[in-house]
């Protein structure tokens, strides 16, 4: 410690906080460590270093020299050396900025901690255990398992289900596996007291196999071939009638509701149902939408043989192309009259959004809710295997074991996790029963039933993307109205869907305003003679969240330093947000350009939550296609001006260095950076090296750490060092202290910087701006911690390094200042402002260790009574006693409390 700073606290003794319990306590103590030896002794070499004596001038000046002449030369050299030190700690104190520092400002908060939160949130969504390039892209129409057919596209197109009439076989099968959804009941009652029902939901969510139902059931097959059904009806019902099921064996249900007419159904066996009219004429029509409910209510209307003889009507109704006429109020009422005079039924299907709204809103409008996941997967289940067991012609009850024994297998966590879907959708189901049922019957194996499971996300993200600009590529005057649709509300949704797999968890408002961002860049590409345009008032959130499979959670996010509440957007399903980017990726290879445009304009986004997910994300895109995602994304960046971008850069690297397939080519490239790279590419390859993931081992990454930290005098020495501290924050810690006391030791200058500033930015830096992975971590619950402090907590081994290195950076003159300011913020954060305990456990366990003799205490004396007497922020005396007490060792406490009991 230098002469300046020990005479104020010699001087002032009597005052501080513990001066009295100080001078007991260290005056017997003179056993010290070997480990504490050494530092000491380095600890005075660089005190030599540092501060040249004026020894030599004073030799002169005996040596004949005029006594006022050497003093001026004395004085001269002592003030250039005092100025050579306030440069050198100058060029110290600006070594310990953060990476960012530069582009926030010279003081600013840097918003590395938010940054890496935002990055461990997103990494939980590309899990790099399951490497994309074992992601079964294998997708099949239809396979035989067995004796059991498995079919994959069970979503048919609109086009297949334009107009026509529905089979009487697919009413009776639909009677078997239906489950109905929550309100069902009070749909039918609606439908029976109008005849008219417009029933709203998002694609695949059942809505077509319910109102099927619906009509089924409200309509209902006559009782033999020459009987006329009955408007009015009699039966063991109320009001306007009765429609009674019935079956024997398992998978049967009976129904009672209201109806026209009475209708009994008695279905047989084991899930079965027959009708007392076989081969009757089909009762049910698809109707074509082209022509709009008015087209249907002339019909009906004039008795046209197009509407039929038909007893109930379904209409599905697409709002989102071009020109598509959206019923109003009145056309509503007239195609209800028109069926009250044919004593007919329809339900108008439409997707949920704005252009439905007023009708979802009138009087025939209702919502639709999903089916139940769990019953819907029991009930395709036990189809199949009671029909398995049917055909077999075994008995005894074994498709009751094997629907048992498929239910615990679906179950598993790695059964679902393979699925990866909160809620499966009606053809999920089946899809999923199908291969359960495969599996317990031994026609799958392990492997292949997981490998299928994966495909079913996969499949969704391909019918999301399939031909959505079909309408564009097609040449002009093909549309059947005469009219093309805009590319802006054409590519909306998918814009959406990808901006939610690379944002997921993100604030809503975040994905939107991305979302608008890519609409812009995909529809510039697929039509650029046309200027993008999109009404500003047309939004509908509900419909982006119904048609992307998206749900709204309550939670926080970071704005300026702190946590504000907000509204996040997730996916409903973790395995969708990779299927989105597979699909994207692998199948559509001209939508690569404007999605690479889009990621470059995310990393210049200020929002840590928007620029490091959007990082994430491109490191997988990495792994789909290493060449292309390097020379678009990855290289470019990395040499940028901007630290953003770099670190955008090393975080989508290390993203693929998490991918075994990937992990030596991203080393590769990182190790020639450090080596060979310009000044860009070398500071892209420190925060690389700082994830832990771009070199073999430990050692590695901390040569090519001081490779990039001794280029150049030391030019980059300050993310080189900080990407030290992100090392500490990994298992193998001790491996990086010793490492860091190694250059401290070292005789050249620049390796003693390196190992200074690297202890000072320790000290300064919390767990949250380095903590990699929360998930197992012995820091993860102290995430605001100082990290020596919590590492001192959680690792007891690691606190006598840690101390040694400290004690030489505050016994070291050009790191002397800001060393002791970091002090000064490790002991501040033992409390909050509350008076809550926050990181006292850590000092307590640091201190002691930090202050062994006599000469450190007196500084901590100096330093605690330097804060007490802070102008703006004063120490309370209390706080200021708790923290000497915790600095001094038990025993000599003892001794203390007994001198003055």
């Amino acid at each position: 410690m230098s002469d300046d700073q020990d005479k104020p606290q010699k001087a002032d003794d009597a005052r501080a906080p513990g001066a009295t319990a100080g001078a007991g306590a260290g005056a017997g103590e003179k056993a010290r460590s070997t480990d504490r030896d050494k530092a000491r002794e380095r600890g005075r070499d660089q005190d030599r270093n540092d501060v040249p004596r004026a020894d030599d001038g004073k030799a002169d000046d005996g040596e004949g020299t005029g006594e006022g002449a050497g003093g001026d030369a004395a004085e001269q050299e002592r003030e250039e050396q005092e100025r050579e030190r306030e440069r050198a700690a100058g060029r110290f104190k600006e070594h310990t900025r953060d990476p960012l520092a530069e582009e926030q400002g010279e003081d600013a908060p840097t918003d590395l901690a938010a940054a890496a939160r935002a990055r461990r949130a997103t990494r939980m969504l590309f899990d790099a255990g399951r490497d994309l390039h074992s992601f079964d892209r294998s997708y099949f129409a239809s396979a035989h398992i067995g004796d059991i057919h498995l079919r994959m596209d069970a979503r048919r197109s609109g086009a297949a289900l334009r107009g026509g009439p529905v089979p009487e076989e697919e009413l009776r099968r639909l009677r078997r596996i239906h489950v109905e959804p929550e309100g069902y009941v009070r749909l039918r009652e609606a439908l029976t007291a109008r005849r008219l029902l417009v029933l709203g939901a998002a694609p695949g969510t059942g809505r077509t196999s319910t109102a099927l139902s619906l009509l089924d059931e409200v309509t209902g097959p006559a009782t033999s071939d020459t009987q006329p059904r009955s408007a009015t009806g009699t039966g063991a019902g109320t009001g306007a009638g009765t429609t009674t099921r019935t079956g024997a064996g398992p998978g049967t249900t009976t129904r009672t509701g209201t109806g026209p007419g009475t209708t009994t159904r008695t279905g047989t066996g084991a899930g079965t149902t027959t009708t007392a009219r076989p081969g009757a004429a089909a009762r049910i029509r698809r109707v074509d939408p082209a022509g709009g409910t008015r087209r249907l209510a002339e019909c009906l209307g004039d008795g046209d043989e197009e509407a039929g003889h038909f007893s109930g009507y379904l209409f599905e109704l697409s709002l989102t192309r071009p020109g598509t006429p959206v019923p109003d109020e009145m056309d509503l009422d007239e195609l209800a009259a028109a069926l009250a005079r044919r004593d007919a039924f329809a339900v108008v299907v439409v997707p949920v959004g704005s252009a439905a709204d007023p009708m979802l809103d009138g009087r025939y409008g209702a919502l639709c809710p999903p089916a139940p996941t769990g019953e819907l997967l029991v009930t395709r289940l036990r189809e199949l295997l009671e029909e398995q067991e049917t055909a077999t012609g075994s008995a005894g009850g074994r498709a009751a074991d094997l629907l048992a024994e498929a239910e615990a297998l679906w179950t598993r966590p790695e059964v679902r996790n393979a699925v990866g879907l909160d809620d499966l959708r009606p053809a999920e189901a089946e899809v999923l029963a199908s291969l359960l049922a495969g599996h317990v019957l031994g026609d799958l194996t392990r492997e292949q039933l997981l490998s299928d499971c994966r495909s079913l996300a996969a499949r969704q993200a391909q019918e999301w993307f399939a031909g959505v600009d079909r309408a564009l590529a097609a040449p002009a005057g093909d549309e059947p109205d005469g009219e093309r649709p805009g590319a802006a509300s054409l590519f909306h949704p998918v814009a959406f869907r990808i901006a939610l797999a690379v944002l997921g968890g993100a604030s809503h408002s975040a994905v939107a305003a991305a979302a608008h961002l890519l609409t812009w860049e995909l529809s510039v590409q697929s039509d650029p003679d046309r200027t993008p345009a999109r009404p500003l008032f047309c939004d509908d959130p509900r419909s982006d969240l119904a048609l992307s499979r998206a749900e709204l959670k309550d939670g926080r996010v970071e704005v300026a330093g702190a946590e504000v509440a907000s509204r996040l957007l997730w996916y409903r399903g973790p395995a969708l947000p990779a299927a989105v980017l597979s699909e994207l990726w692998d199948r559509h290879f001209a939508v690569r350009a404007p999605v690479v445009r889009w990621l470059r304009l995310l990393a210049d986004d200020p929002r840590s939550q928007v620029w490091m997910r959007a990082a994430v994300a491109a490191g997988e895109l990495c792994v789909r296609d290493f060449d292309h995602g390097y020379a678009e994304l990855i290289r470019p960046l990395a040499d940028a001006a901007t630290p953003r971008r770099r670190v955008f850069a090393a975080t989508a690297l290390d993203q693929a260095a998490g991918h075994g397939s990937h992990r030596r080519i991203v080393r590769k490239v990182v190790g020639d950076w450090s080596r060979y790279g310009t000044e860009p590419l070398r500071w892209t390859a420190a925060m690389a090296l700082g994830y832990g993931n771009s070199a073999a081992t430990t050692g590695d990454t901390l040569d090519a750490l001081a490779r990039i930290a001794f280029r150049d005098e030391g030019e980059q020495l300050a993310v080189a060092s900080f990407n030290v501290v992100r090392l500490l924050a990994l298992p193998d810690a001790p491996a990086v202290l010793r490492r860091v006391a190694e250059w401290t030791h070292h005789k050249r200058e620049i390796h003693q910087d390196l190992g200074l500033v690297t202890t000072v930015r320790l000290a300064l830096t919390t767990v949250d701006e380095v903590l990699v992975d929360d998930a197992g971590s012995p820091l993860g619950d102290r995430g605001d911690w100082p990290l020596p402090l919590a590492l001192a907590a959680a690792r007891p081994e690691l606190v006598r390094p840690m101390a040694d290195l400290l004690w030489t950076a505050l016994n070291t003159p050009r790191s002397k200042e800001v060393a002791t300011d970091a002090l000064e913020t490790l002991l501040r954060s033992a409390v909050r402002g509350d008076g809550e305990e926050w990181a006292r456990p850590g000092l307590a366990a640091l201190l002691p260790a930090l202050t062994t003799e006599e000469h450190d205490r007196r500084r901590l004396d100096w330093l605690l009574r330097r804060m007490m007497n802070d102008p703006e922020d004063p120490l309370p005396d209390a706080q200021a006693r708790s923290l000497w007490w915790l600095a001094v060792a038990s025993r000599d406490r003892t001794r203390e409390e007994a001198r003055h009991g």
